[in-house]
């Protein structure tokens, strides 16, 4: 898969400069050593670093939903990439998205999921798109996609956020959104270990953590995902966990919790849970591009907030996935790979960049350190008419 996605933007590339020259230089059988190459690539499967795979009213296609924001260009519904996509995929007979023409599409992919019960439905779709394998981001992994093709990334982030957070959820529009959605996860969480309220003491709110990692990693997790990038800033300090234990010892029971106190404990629940994937050997996957949302912070989502995580010796059993390539900071991010454990994923710009802009950021990339990138569609429900598109993490 990668070899098919970066050669092919290699090759589009080489074309597209040659193509810009007045009288391009073209070596003789350049044409045909250029089509032979690209229908082998078109051959290779896919391994889909990262997508949000399932239906629009699926509540576990992610941990969080958007919030007002004005999209980028290609992400606008009037895109007319999107109707060709739907051609592509669903014989889409009509060449503008109007109301009325959705409620066609909409029929047409009901009639399929009648067609292709089970697995068949997404396992078609990844047929047709030559994808072998996709890393499932989602809550929990729904009935209907095929643990063969799909595999499991679970969100983590609201362990982050046992405490009282009302103060964190009225500070902008965006944070009213997300918060409620980290702290109804982590009531259900709960109950999956057999809980109705918070621990008592942080050391069993650590062991409560810990055996759901476990639990999920028994159900077929192989990577935990951090969203937090759209919470706070990418810079995590190192506190003791004595100082995030008095925290939490001090406010489980409620009360309203200063923000200095709440990243504290965010700080060491942040660098518990990388600890805990390195045990299990699970993979960590972290958005760290420009977020979707009026309020998201650009400088607190720098990636390079995560050079002294990433460069830390005793994080050195945990495979890291910088999903997004750290957009729009691609260009430091990818020195951040000199790291034998960390890795660069390329989803998002693929919906934000077109093809020659994202081939000069994979160019870059792959004359630096071409065995550290991988490829990602970012695929998401957007709506029950537009498939697999995009907004948050």
């Amino acid at each position: 898969m990668l070899a098919r996605a970066l050669a092919l933007t290699l090759l589009v590339a080489g074309a597209t400069t040659l193509g810009a020259q007045a009288s391009p230089n073209m070596a003789p059988g350049y044409q045909q050593t250029y089509d032979r190459m690209l229908q082998q690539i078109r051959e290779i499967a896919i391994f889909d670093d990262h997508g949000h795979p399932g239906f629009a009213e699926d509540t576990d296609v992610d941990a969080m939903a958007s919030s007002p924001s004005h999209a980028p260009l290609r992400l606008q519904g009037d895109n007319p990439e999107l109707i060709d996509a739907s051609k592509a995929l669903f014989d889409y007979p009509y060449s503008d998205n109007s109301p009325d023409h959705l409620k066609w599409l909409v029929a047409k992919k009901a009639e399929l999921r009648k067609t292709y019960p089970g697995y068949q439905y997404f396992d078609r779709i990844l047929d047709k798109l030559n994808v072998q394998t996709m890393m499932a981001n989602r809550v929990a992994m729904g009935d209907y996609l095929d643990p063969k093709r799909f595999h499991w990334v679970f969100f983590v982030d609201s362990f982050l956020f046992p405490l009282d957070n009302k103060d964190l959820s009225a500070r902008n529009i965006d944070l009213g959104v997300y918060v409620p959605l980290q702290e109804k996860l982590l009531k259900r969480e709960l109950g999956q270990a057999g809980l109705t309220a918070l621990p008592g003491t942080f050391p069993e709110y650590l062991a409560f953590v810990s055996k759901i990692l476990e639990q999920n990693r028994a159900h077929g997790g192989v990577s935990i995902k951090f969203e937090i990038a759209y919470f706070r800033t990418l810079h995590f300090e190192d506190p003791p966990q004595g100082m995030a234990a008095a925290i939490y010892n001090r406010y489980h029971a409620g009360g309203r919790v200063p923000a200095a106190e709440q990243t504290v404990l965010q700080d060491f629940m942040f660098r518990y849970l990388l600890r805990e994937a390195g045990r299990l050997h699970l993979a960590v996957q972290i958005h760290t591009a420009v977020g979707t949302g009026d309020f998201f912070s650009v400088t607190g989502g720098n990636v390079l907030n995560l050079e002294n995580v990433l460069r830390d010796p005793r994080y050195s059993n945990v495979n890291f996935v910088l999903l997004h390539g750290g957009y729009p900071f691609q260009d430091q991010a990818i020195w951040l790979t000199a790291r034998e454990n960390v890795y660069l994923d390329s989803s998002l710009m693929g919906l934000y960049l077109y093809p020659a802009d994202l081939a000069e950021v994979l160019r870059h990339w792959l004359l630096l350190y071409p065995d550290k990138v991988v490829f990602g569609s970012d695929a998401f429900p957007f709506s029950e008419a537009i498939g697999q598109k995009k907004v948050i993490g």
